[in-house]
């Protein structure tokens, strides 16, 4: 298969092209002929340059063609029956969520399982990631987070070298102070200039990452200025970034989009959440959201509603929809084992099924 090509091709195919120079040069088209920029225009050009990279958004020329806002769907991880990752379901999870309008795609973080993955498995998909969103709409968002400084760093470096549109990592979960967060994102901030998103949930159990850690890292740091809140009390801490729009460039709502309509409301920048399997509904609903028609998402949000509900009550109805839909081949998941390549598929009665299937019916409607 393709994506199974060797670190040296990959990584080949992955190379962007950066502007380090002015050419001897410089024109611009016009009608009906080419005209030469004289001197101060191509200074002004230069100026306008500098300023879009102060904007945080690194120095790679697609990331502003790629801005951080909408939708951005945390890939749920596919298995094989051998308890291997199963790329080419990944591949299709990602041109799925980009074919139904979303905007940026994030792996591997909690919904993706990052915690049974392995080393090289996070590498080799990072990887295949990268490569496959050079081409397409939505954005590459990375999650580098490691349970250390040092594990964080060996992943944000190779995520650096395959030149993403953004970083996202939770906090390390070895912390014992707010001061070992610092740290941790202060040496993130040091292996990239591009976008990095500041989870709040994830790191050290009791320590949640405090509002004032992510105003500091955003002020000494702007490209830092990014955060994917889930940390309870949720929507006052939302109203707190919110407070700080000077430093704060994007603001993201989580926790499997369980506040998203409020949310939207309140003026967030959108969210990050692991429902793939609804990337259709979700793109829909942003952008009746952009155009103002607030009844009809308010709609669509409540069908999305009676899938999550059921979800939380018979575990596994996500899994269930990414294969009804064709986005995976089965089931199986690592999820609940006991480690290693150790995976199952959930089991449902019938009226399970009948219960999904008419639910699911709702949202497809919409």
């Amino acid at each position: 298969m393709a994506h199974h090509h060797g670190p040296a091709a990959i990584f080949a195919a992955s190379a962007r092209g950066v502007v380090t120079g002015i050419p001897p040069t410089v024109a611009v088209l016009g009608s009906p002929v080419m005209r030469v920029l004289n001197r101060r225009e191509v200074l002004a050009a230069l100026a306008a340059s500098a300023a879009a990279a102060h904007r945080g958004f690194g120095h790679a020329a697609a990331a502003e063609t790629k801005p951080l806002r909408g939708v951005c769907m945390i890939l749920n991880t596919p298995f094989t029956p051998a308890g291997e990752v199963d790329w080419d379901d990944l591949v299709n999870e990602v041109r799925f969520v980009d074919r139904h309008g979303c905007q940026g795609v994030v792996w591997p973080q909690g919904s993706s399982g990052v915690t049974t993955l392995t080393t090289a498995e996070r590498r080799h998909g990072m990887t295949l990631l990268a490569t496959t969103c050079r081409s397409l709409k939505v954005a590459c968002i990375l999650g580098v987070q490691g349970a250390d400084t040092a594990e964080m760093l060996d992943y944000a470096r190779l995520a650096e070298s395959l030149a993403p549109d953004a970083m996202i990592a939770m906090p390390p979960t070895s912390a014992t102070s707010l001061d070992d967060y610092r740290a941790y994102f202060r040496a993130l901030a040091g292996a990239t200039t591009r976008p990095v998103i500041q989870q709040t949930s994830g790191g050290a159990r009791g320590l949640p990452l405090a509002t004032e850690v992510i105003f500091e890292m955003a002020r000494e740091f702007p490209h830092l200025g990014y955060v994917k809140e889930e940390s309870e009390p949720v929507v006052e801490r939302m109203r707190q970034e919110l407070a700080q729009r000077a430093i704060m460039k994007g603001i993201f709502g989580a926790s499997f989009a369980s506040g998203w309509l409020f949310e939207m409301r309140l003026g967030l920048d959108g969210v990050i959440t692991g429902e793939s399997m609804y990337a259709d509904l979700f793109g829909k609903l942003w952008a009746l959201h952009q155009q103002g028609r607030h009844e009809q998402v308010r709609d669509g949000y409540s069908r999305y509603l009676l899938m999550r509900n059921l979800n939380e009550q018979i575990p596994g109805v996500d899994l269930y929809v990414l294969r009804k839909r064709g986005i995976f081949k089965s089931m199986l998941t690592r999820r609940g084992q006991s480690g290693g390549r150790r995976v199952a598929e959930p089991q449902f009665p019938s009226d399970v099924v009948a219960e999904i299937e008419f639910r699911l019916a709702a949202v497809t409607a919409f």
